[in-house]
């Protein structure tokens, strides 16, 4: 399983800005804007907390596994390689998401004087930020179920038979 690239996801967050700040002019010369949900950040925030709970959930039976404790329960590989899925998968929807209500907010901004517009944009801001998390949550996750490195191969897989 490959490792979650930061600049992945910083360009899909990019391009994702782009294409809603211009979505939204666009949509904003011909009629109303589709508003931001309040529920957007609030779901946003209990999928981080739940790759967050996760993470921490792994990372202590696997310490307790380390230690030799006898009341440690193992940690089966199938759920952490899926936990590890869940989180590469979150963190992508998560920077396409920023992305898109990053673009909506900063196009929100010239409106900041009519009172649902700046409504908006306040939520896609809390959007953002709780998108953030997401990815956060998710590095931390790929981080805590990481195997470490093998030092036989350096990592690059099987020697050439002679």
């Amino acid at each position: 399983m490959k490792e979650l690239r930061i600049r992945v996801l910083a360009g899909v967050f990019v391009v994702a800005g782009i294409l809603s700040w211009a979505g939204a002019r666009l949509w904003n010369s011909v009629g109303s804007l589709p508003s931001v949900p309040v529920a957007a950040p609030i779901v946003l925030a209990l999928i981080a907390v739940v790759l967050a709970a996760t993470a921490l959930s792994i990372r202590a039976r696997l310490r307790a596994q380390r230690e030799r404790r006898p009341d440690a329960k193992g940690v089966d590989p199938l759920m952490a390689a899926r936990a590890v899925v869940f989180g590469q998968a979150s963190a992508l929807v998560a920077a396409l998401v920023a992305g898109m209500y990053g673009g909506t907010g900063v196009f929100l901004l010239e409106f900041l004087d009519i009172p649902a517009r700046r409504d908006q944009a306040i939520y896609a801001g809390f959007s953002v930020l709780a998108a953030l998390g997401v990815i956060a949550a998710a590095i931390f996750l790929e981080r805590v179920c990481k195997l470490p490195e093998d030092d036989d191969n350096n990592g690059q897989g099987a020697a050439p038979a002679a």
